[in-house]
């Protein structure tokens, strides 16, 4: 019986417990009234005398190891919930894990990529080192157009012309060779023009440009898509087309927003008359479709173009486009919460 004690009083030093309900268990097990400690005392006058005492003294360090052991697990247990509601979790790592932010052109190429895409545009991806043909003369851009100037394009090498692609219409070049009508597809990517560096320009940016091609398209088509636009990315629902020109299109007219003139900066962006040109577009050349393989007496489209550093910029209200391309962590931390 003194054995069987012993072994017991072992077992209770050796108990280890990971919450109050372990604690309370073991505790009703050996303190309980109808616990093991209770038998004992209740065999106590079966004990021979001279076994008594020691029968007593060992009942007695069960006891107490047992009483020890619930108070100092119950101790324990209530110190980790009061670390714990203090500061926090001490198991995770010691450092806090930054969390980085999307780049503001990310953003606002994102956002218009899922305007279009819910229109049943795809989005369409071509190389940014081009030969002569996809950046121009596949366009309808003739030997002696400006564009063509090494002032304007960074040449790689001539004869045959290799050169940084000057806008993303050679992706859309390259879809229409590829691709049957209908077409309905924008092209998003980088592009670089030999413009001097300023607060308003720089040597490379970013443009996404949309080509819609099938039987029947007419401009009231094109005006539609771009009233689209305007309103799910301005929230401005009024616009206004220019007459204007390009190579490629016929007729071309640039598209103005109406901004509004309810801050001083709106004055000021606006040049104070309210409206913002954000792209330009028209019905694409005849030529165009020719050189690319499309019967253009059966099938019409239309395309446009826009800067997309510039729409960041409107939106987010930045004075200068170099800080788009510095990198500076203490700017770009600033749009964290538009991920």
């Amino acid at each position: 019986m003194i054995d069987k004690i012993k072994e017991l009083i072992a077992e209770a030093e050796a108990f280890k417990a990971e919450s109050k309900e372990e604690v309370e268990a073991f505790r009703i097990k050996y303190l309980g009234k109808k616990g093991l400690l209770n038998d004992f005392f209740a065999e106590f006058k079966n004990v021979a005398n001279d076994q008594k005492k020691e029968f007593g003294q060992t009942i007695n360090t069960l006891k107490k190891t047992a009483e020890n052991k619930v108070n100092a697990l119950k101790e324990e247990l209530e110190s980790k919930e009061e670390i714990k509601g203090v500061y926090g979790d001490l198991s995770r790592p010691g450092e806090p894990i930054q969390i980085g932010a999307r780049h503001p052109i990310s953003i606002v190429k994102n956002q218009i990529i899922d305007i279009f895409s819910r229109v049943g545009f795809n989005v369409s991806e071509g190389p940014e080192i081009e030969d002569d043909w996809h950046n121009f003369t596949a366009l309808n851009l003739p030997e002696y157009h400006p564009a063509r100037d090494m002032q304007d394009t960074f040449f790689i090498q001539t004869n045959p012309d290799i050169l940084l692609r000057t806008h993303t219409s050679s992706v859309q070049v390259r879809y229409m060779e590829n691709n049957k009508p209908p077409i309905r597809t924008i092209s998003p990517g980088r592009v670089y023009r030999n413009e001097d560096i300023s607060a308003r320009s720089r040597c490379f940016f970013h443009q996404v440009e949309g080509l819609y091609i099938d039987k029947d398209v007419s401009f009231a088509d094109l005006k539609q898509t771009l009233q689209h636009f305007t309103t799910e990315m301005f929230g401005k629902s009024k616009i206004r087309l220019r007459p204007s020109y390009f190579p490629f299109t016929e007729p071309s007219a640039e598209v103005d927003v109406y901004w509004g003139l309810e801050t001083e900066i709106d004055y000021r962006i606006t040049k104070g008359t309210g409206w913002l040109e954000i792209m330009g577009c028209g019905m694409v050349d005849p030529n165009v479709l020719e050189n690319c393989g499309i019967d253009s007496k059966e099938y019409s489209g239309f395309a446009f173009g826009m800067g997309i550093d510039r729409i960041a910029m409107l939106l987010h209200q930045i004075g200068d486009i170099r800080l788009l391309s510095e990198n500076d962590v203490r700017f770009l931390e600033q749009f964290k919460s538009a991920l």
